[in-house]
C-alpha cells in the first residue's frame, strides 16, 4: 500500500508531503514515477513530493494518513531508514 500525508511541510517556497510504501521501495519508486516525482525526491525511505502532486497521488490510490503515521508505518513494515543509520554517516554510540 502507498501512503501520503497532507502537504504541510514548508521548504523552498512550497508545501510538501511524504510518500511511502509499507511493502517495498520498488513499489514506492514505481508509484512515484507514475505521479511524475523525480528520483531526486527520494530521501532514504520516502519521497518528498510537492503539494501539486498530492491530488494525483490520492487519485491513483495513495491512502492519506496523518503525518505522525508515516514513521510508524515505515517502522512497522521494516522499511524505516533513520538518518543516523544512513550510508556515509558514522554510527553513533
Amino acid at each position: 500500500m502507498i501512503y501520503v500525508d497532507e502537504p504541510r511541510w514548508p521548504a523552498h517556497g512550497r508545501l510538501w508531503s511524504h510518500l511511502i510504501s509499507d511493502t517495498s521501495y520498488a513499489e514506492l519508486h514505481v508509484f512515484a514515477e507514475m505521479i511524475g516525482a523525480p528520483r531526486r525526491g527520494f530521501d532514504r525511505d520516502h519521497y518528498d513530493i510537492p503539494a501539486g502532486r498530492f491530488t494525483l497521488a490520492v487519485l491513483l490510490g495513495a491512502r492519506v494518513v496523518p503525518g505522525r503515521e508515516i514513521a510508524r508505518l515505515l517502522r512497522a513494515s521494516g522499511l524505516r531508514r533513520p538518518k543516523h543509520l544512513s550510508p556515509g554517516r558514522p554510527a553513533r554510540g
